[in-house]
């Protein structure tokens, strides 16, 4: 790759760059429905931090008992619903027209949902009479309004992908954007709910969301629904491959183009799945510019987890004869490299390639990241929260994938996601439940596989996409893989981000965690995650009752 050969390109996109973002008045450009369709499939911007800065917050059902970290007992406190009209986890009540209204989420600065999560009242019965009204502006009358299941789940207005059925759970990523406010309410008493929402800076142009624009993009929104659903990328960079077999404490690495360039499509494959363990053993790393800035098992790193559980999804898939692929976008300027090692007991057979293209860096670019923590074992007495990362510097958060060892039946999953952003003082994101979390809901029986392009349960007990669960049983026994990536929901930082989960399971025993994390963040960044080579070999053990 000549990156001088490329500079009339370069001039090229750099137009393009300025169009995109600056109106013909020089200001930047609207926030809009349009806009946040074509954000939402444009891999390589998400490698530069947001034109239009934004804090990610969210509007939750958790309990609100839980006010200080320091209050062991209030922070941990479960009850994270409304399951009667004592229980007050939404904002108020409020009577219009002679009809009660629980008012649930209310911001009074420019912003936009960018996801919703909505439960099942009951695991078997995915319907429900009352009615979900979203006000904006401060419009009198609802912009949107429908069944507070049907308008999320794709059956309604919101198409599928956007919107769908999970497990027992109606999510949507539709963003739905406004200039001044935006007030959500049902009709009848909720039980839990998430809705996650961009906050804007002050005097950021955005235009309010409206049935009539949202009309006026329906072509834009089949394109880009269409192209969620079959993420292979479209470019054709220059391929880099190696194919080689790696000894025990082995290392081989594949150098890539120098130059102003980017890795668009990474994939690896392993001549032998038979040990599960080998998804642990193996380890992915990149070098850009002379930095580490990624060292993750492949399991963690791709999302299978524990052996090779297929799925897809939009930045990662994994298929059922054992390609591993990666779609995130990972630049550098001047040299990479990419990386694997064996912790293994025997040798390993690999072949890896990566696509890689010219990059425009500029004064927003960011280097991807990802970090690995595991732990085994962990207590589940006293309750407490459980760190995927720690990050200090500018960056985006976009993306983590949880595999859990559980020696119970009983489930596993009630904890919250606590998540703190440049030092505040309460999280912007406090969770509902793990599985929540994760996007689905009712996790003690929803142990069977599900995808999505922006979220999956590779495995679940026994169960993952070549083995479908057919009863009611309700073990959560044994390894479950969670993943979720972000494109309209990642979370920037100016400074710092750190990502709790609280381990709350119903049974007093100890588990094992493992996590891979994925951000992007300046040069300078850096995090709490190293390589642990000794914790990677320390896979949990399934318990003897449950055939693997």
């Amino acid at each position: 790759m000549n990156c001088k050969k490329c500079f009339p390109t370069f001039l090229v996109l750099v137009l393009i760059y300025s169009v995109a973002s600056f109106s013909c008045t020089g200001k930047k450009s609207e926030v809009s429905i349009q806009s946040m369709l074509k954000e939402m499939v444009d891999r390589e911007e998400q490698t530069r931090f947001p034109v239009h800065n934004f804090r990610l917050k969210q509007q939750s059902s958790y309990n609100r008992a839980s006010v200080n970290p320091a209050d062991s007992v209030g922070w941990f406190t479960n009850h994270d619903f409304n399951s009667n009209d004592k229980d007050h986890n939404f904002i108020r009540i409020e009577e219009k027209d002679n009809q009660k209204e629980w008012v649930l989420m209310e911001h009074d600065k420019p912003g936009a949902i960018v996801r919703t999560w909505m439960p099942f009242l009951s695991p078997d019965k995915p319907n429900t009479d009352i009615q979900i009204k979203i006000y904006l502006d401060g419009a009198e009358e609802p912009t949107l309004q429908g069944n507070m299941l049907g308008l999320f789940n794709g059956d309604g207005l919101i198409p599928y992908p956007f919107a769908h059925k999970s497990l027992r759970s109606a999510v949507s990523f539709f963003p739905i954007p406004y200039a001044k406010s935006c007030k959500i309410t049902t009709t009848g008493r909720p039980f839990f709910y998430q809705f996650t929402f961009r906050e804007y800076e002050e005097g950021t142009a955005v235009k309010t969301f409206s049935t009539e624009e949202f009309q006026q993009v329906k072509d834009l929104t089949v394109q880009v629904g269409k192209e969620l659903l079959n993420p292979r990328n479209a470019h054709s960079g220059e391929q880099v491959t190696m194919t080689s077999s790696i000894p025990q404490n082995g290392t081989m690495s594949l150098d890539l183009p120098s130059g102003n360039a980017a890795v668009h499509t990474l994939s690896l494959k392993l001549a032998d799945y038979e040990n599960d363990e080998v998804m642990r053993s193996t380890i992915i790393k990149m070098n850009a510019d002379g930095k580490e800035t990624i060292w993750c098992p492949i399991g963690d790193f791709f999302g299978s987890g524990i052996g090779l559980n297929p799925y897809e999804g939009w930045h990662n898939t994994v298929s059922e004869e054992g390609t591993l692929t990666s779609r995130w976008v990972m630049p550098y300027q001047t040299s990479g490299s990419i990386s694997i090692e064996n912790l293994g007991d025997s040798p390993i057979e690999v072949s890896l390639s990566a696509e890689v293209e010219d990059y425009r860096w500029d004064e927003r670019s960011m280097y991807f990241h990802a970090a690995w923590h595991g732990q085994y074992p962990v207590s589940t007495r006293p309750f407490s929260d459980w760190n995927y990362v720690s990050i200090e510097g500018r960056g985006v958060y976009v993306g983590d994938a949880l595999t859990v060892m559980n020696p119970v039946e009983k489930w596993w999953g009630e904890g919250d996601e606590k998540i703190w952003v440049d030092g505040e003082d309460f999280p912007s994101i406090f969770g509902t439940g793990t599985e929540d979390y994760y996007a689905y809901s009712w996790g003690g029986r929803s142990t069977d596989f599900y995808e999505h392009p922006f979220h999956a349960q590779p495995r679940s007990h026994v169960y993952n996409k070549l083995n479908r669960k057919t009863s009611k049983e309700r073990s959560t026994l044994g390894f479950s893989t969670e993943t979720r990536t972000r494109a309209l929901d990642g979370m920037p930082f100016g400074s710092s981000l750190k990502l709790d989960m609280e381990v709350w399971s119903w049974t007093d025993c100890e588990m094992g965690y493992g996590v891979g994390t994925m951000w992007y963040a300046d040069a300078s960044s850096k995090s709490n995650r190293k390589p642990d080579p000794q914790e990677a070999l320390n896979v949990p053990e399934v318990p003897e009752n449950l055939d693997r």
